[in-house]
């Protein structure tokens, strides 16, 4: 099954993203502030990434340049989760680099289609 890592400061946010991955199958690693998040990812190596924009320590943005200047974290998929949802913030994501942008609030249907298209075909179950 592959690993998705979810990283939200807002519990409840982490707990319905996790809830939706892992009803469909998903393993889900958990952090809820950008410095976990990026340990997770070196350590973990997860398939795909869900961050929220705006965390205390480091911003989802933040982990997100991190992510894409590590030689073994470069190509990792990214979704940035994120209540802006202005033109100007999305295009400000997709150029550091993430590979998706959700609009809080979103559905379960787009974050599963979301997080699937971002996987390669012999990831999904």
């Amino acid at each position: 099954m592959p690993l998705v890592l979810c990283a939200d400061d807002d519990e409840d946010i982490l707990a319905l993203v996790a809830l939706r991955l892992e009803r469909v199958g998903y393993r889900v690693a958990r952090a809820t502030n950008g410095d976990d998040a990026l340990a997770l990812a070196r350590e973990l190596k997860p398939d795909v990434a869900v961050v929220d924009v705006m965390m205390p320590r480091r911003s989802g943005l933040d982990v997100l340049r991190e992510l894409r200047a590590g030689a073994d974290t470069r190509e990792l998929p990214v979704v940035l989760l994120s209540a802006r949802a202005q033109d100007a913030d999305v295009e400000r994501g997709l150029a550091a680099g993430a590979n998706a942008y959700l609009a809080k609030p979103f559905t379960a249907r787009e974050l599963i289609a979301t997080v699937e298209g971002l996987l390669p075909a012999q990831s999904l179950r």
